[in-house]
């Protein structure tokens, strides 16, 4: 049975979400054999699930061991996530890169406007080292898409990166500089000049190069030496086809195709209450060919409604991906 997957991103209210969820619920318990037989074990009756509190919510772990993938679809492709040395990696198999591509897309200009309005300067160092990247490819398509001359990736070329972004303040352009977080604190120590009109957005990630700090400590350095009043944050990682992203303070919004659950930390299912420090589960509709309900290993809470804050991982949880820092 197919799913239309792209009527999700249509959704523009918090009932046409839990329609739609309960609806992908209800056809990746039939199609998804992975998703459906963790249902089974767990004696889930797919009929009594009738609210978002009522779904199951998969462990990430899964896309470790297993082929999370609805039944018959043939991968388009099969992001991995980057892992540690010696240690298991994820794999999210995509059936429809479509679907990725509107995700990022729609969301990117829902938070910051048109991708072609900006210079995309990507520093991601450790990503582009290896193959299988979900996070390269978006960059690379947005900087296809933002037609500027220097959009571009930078390596480990800090000068010449220094130089462009010298040029594009001058000219008073816009400018996202994506970065690593270990690569924007070298960055940082080498920029002499205010990056007055730059978006700076962290990704997480210190993969090894530097000492793991917390996010609020980050933020302080990076602000500091780039002379900007805040800096931005993308939550992704490869086992979702979306992004949260915070503007400022590290408070995350989700595009109105994905919402957060914040679980009890030592039993999985119930839910914690507003300001609560839990696991956090993610509805991702844009998952629709895979699995659109994730229990993730990091720790949070919700601060509003639609916002929330990411506050470190689980202790026994892998450090990887492109979303924090540990506490």
């Amino acid at each position: 049975m197919e799913f239309n997957q792209h009527h999700v991103f249509s959704i523009n209210s918090p009932e046409e979400f839990h329609e739609k969820a309960l609806q992908i619920f209800q056809y990746q318990y039939r199609e998804n054999k992975v998703y459906h037989e963790f249902c089974h074990y767990l004696k889930i009756q797919h009929e009594t699930v009738r609210q978002l509190k009522d779904i199951p919510f998969l462990p990430i772990q899964f896309f470790k061991s297993k082929k999370v993938i609805i039944e018959h679809a043939i991968p388009e492709v099969v992001f991995t996530s980057s892992g540690t040395t010696g240690a298991t990696t994820s794999n999210h198999f995509v059936s429809d890169l479509s679907i990725y591509d509107k995700s990022f897309q729609i969301a990117f200009e829902l938070f910051y406007g048109p991708v072609s309005e900006y210079c995309i300067l990507a520093l991601l160092p450790s990503y582009l080292e290896r193959e299988g990247s979900s996070l390269i490819y978006m960059a690379n398509t947005m900087i296809s898409q933002s037609k500027h001359p220097n959009s571009g990736f930078y390596l480990n070329n800090l000068n010449e990166l220094t130089a462009t972004l010298r040029r594009l303040v001058a000219n008073n352009e816009k400018v996202l500089l994506l970065g690593v977080s270990f690569a924007l604190l070298d960055l940082a120590e080498r920029v002499d000049f205010k990056l007055s009109n730059v978006i700076v957005m962290e990704t997480g990630g210190m993969k090894g190069r530097r000492r793991e700090m917390v996010r609020n400590e980050l933020h302080a350095i990076l602000k500091k030496a780039f002379g900007v009043p805040t800096i931005h944050s993308e939550y992704g990682m490869t086992e979702l086809l979306s992004q949260a992203y915070a503007k400022r303070e590290g408070i995350f919004h989700c595009p109105p195709w994905m919402s957060i659950l914040i679980r009890d930390t030592e039993d999985p299912l119930t839910y914690q209450k507003m300001g609560k420090t839990g696991g956090i589960n993610i509805i991702d509709l844009a998952n629709v060919n895979s699995c659109s309900f994730i229990a993730t290993q990091d720790l949070g809470k919700m601060v509003s409604q639609n916002a929330f804050e990411v506050l470190g991982r689980f202790d026994h949880a892998d450090i990887r991906g492109c979303n924090l820092m540990v506490i």
